[in-house]
């Protein structure tokens, strides 16, 4: 027979659930879902004789929530990491990058797939905007592929994939995001999905040279008409900037020289100068960078504000423990748990954003992963190894929720930039071997947790 607390821990996930569907702002459904329910608890507590846990004192909590979330240094890492996405993404770097790797990899049968899939990765690195990644790849590559007979499906499908690397490898904002909820280093997850964000990026190209084989006669040899007139400084000049940039930042993280906040700044400023030397930055342009940063600063930081609010009632009501007696009531051993927690955030992310399930079920489920007696090697230096392995298992399969129908939103983000022609169907087909890839990347990191845990600890 469940409490009166565990019924209310129930409908508040049925009810916002129900009203994200309906289409209110997330930040607002998560604050006023957690704001009615701490006064559904106090008053029937009061008046039903039932035991919460809620009263005034849980709201008056918040406030001090709330000025730690602004107060918090981790934070500030965001908008800088936003601003070198949204700079780089103006400096039309990547234009330049897609017409070196061509004329270099043109030769190859499926050329075109590696391009993309090297582009995402270095738009991965020093973007880490998903949004602009897949569009970005969508624009300069897919007509090129499907201009030379590539299968619709396989070139979406690539494209998509590419664009998605930006969540797991450094410098990503769910990652930060992490660390401020779990109070844990941010180095730490960033060195840390290092690893697994490159065994990603191998099966794709794996895939794409398996296929360009067996399928030889749908992956034909591009060649840029102009590729021959471009020298090896042509190429240094394409591709140094970006893989300077990427080691300024992820450099001064590893060595110690800067925290990532730090770094953060180091990013952002680097990325304005590329801009400014690449001749794409002037008056107008810096206004429209700044501003798409607080637009999207500020949409993350509202939904923060709104999780905290929820997730201290759903603390306050006993969640913690509610999921914990759930978990501990599952047959097996430590990895079927694993497996039961990495499963319902693959399927929540068919509904939910990574946002929501970054704030709300990761802080309730992370601190549980200790307790179960995984054997992850810390190599003498890294502390909690368990959870910096958990929580970059966890980003690894949030990155399916944005492949993934209905509310993929790598799918909605190519489909505005794709040919009419191109069907649903056709996008829905061609990233089914990715996620499958994913997945299978999920399992490798869960046998082998060293593949997370060994860079962070050599900078330690």
């Amino acid at each position: 027979m469940l409490e009166a607390n565990e019924w209310l821990i129930i409908f508040m996930f049925g009810s916002f659930v129900l009203l994200l569907l309906s289409g209110f702002p997330v930040a607002y459904v998560l604050g006023g879902v957690g704001i009615i329910f701490a006064g559904i608890g106090y008053f029937a507590d009061i008046y039903l004789d039932t035991v919460t846990g809620l009263d005034f004192q849980s709201l008056g909590l918040l406030v001090n929530r709330v000025y730690k979330v602004m107060d918090n240094w981790v934070l500030v890492a965001l908008p800088m990491f936003i601003l070198m996405g949204h700079a780089l993404d103006r400096s039309d770097l990547a234009k330049q990058l897609m017409r070196s790797l061509t004329a270099i990899l043109g030769n190859l049968k499926g050329g075109l797939a590696y391009v993309v899939l090297f582009i995402g990765v270095l738009l991965a690195a020093s973007t880490g905007i998903i949004g602009a990644s897949v569009v970005l790849l969508g624009t300069m590559a897919l007509p090129s592929m499907l201009g030379q007979k590539y299968p619709k499906d396989f070139a979406v499908g690539v494209v998509c994939s590419a664009g998605c690397l930006g969540i797991l490898i450094p410098p990503s904002i769910m990652l930060v995001i992490m660390a401020d909820q779990l109070s844990m280093s941010v180095g730490d997850l960033f060195l840390g999905s290092i690893g697994p964000g490159l065994l990603l990026f191998f099966l794709y190209l794996s895939y794409v040279f398996v296929l360009s084989i067996l399928k030889g006669e749908k992956f034909k040899v591009v060649k840029e008409p102009d590729a021959d007139r471009l020298s090896i400084v042509d190429h240094v000049k394409c591709i140094f900037p970006p893989l300077l940039l990427i080691f300024l930042v992820l450099g001064s993280i590893f060595f110690g020289v800067a925290t990532p906040t730090e770094a953060s700044g180091i990013g952002a400023f680097g990325a304005l100068v590329l801009a400014a030397i690449r001749k794409r930055l002037n008056r107008s342009v810096l206004s429209e960078i700044c501003l798409e940063t607080l637009k999207t600063t500020s949409f993350i930081l509202a939904i923060v504000l709104g999780a905290t609010c929820f997730s201290l009632v759903l603390r306050e009501l006993g969640g913690d423990e509610f999921i914990e007696r759930i978990l501990s009531g599952i047959p097996g051993g430590a990895y079927s748990k694993l497996a039961i927690i990495l499963g319902a955030v693959f399927l929540l992310g068919f509904f939910l954003d990574w946002i929501e399930i970054t704030l709300i079920i990761l802080p309730l489920v992370a601190p549980l992963i200790g307790q179960y007696g995984f054997e992850v090697a810390a190599h003498g230096v890294l502390e909690n190894p368990e959870t910096v392995w958990f929580c970059v298992l966890v980003a690894l399969t949030l990155q399916t929720s944005f492949l993934t129908p209905p509310v993929g939103f790598a799918l909605f983000y190519i489909k505005g930039v794709c040919p009419p022609d191109v069907t649903n169907q056709e996008i829905y087909k061609g990233v089914r071997p990715f996620i499958v890839l994913q997945i299978l990347a999920i399992i490798i990191v869960a046998i082998w947790p060293s593949i997370v845990t060994w860079l962070p600890a050599q900078s330690g």
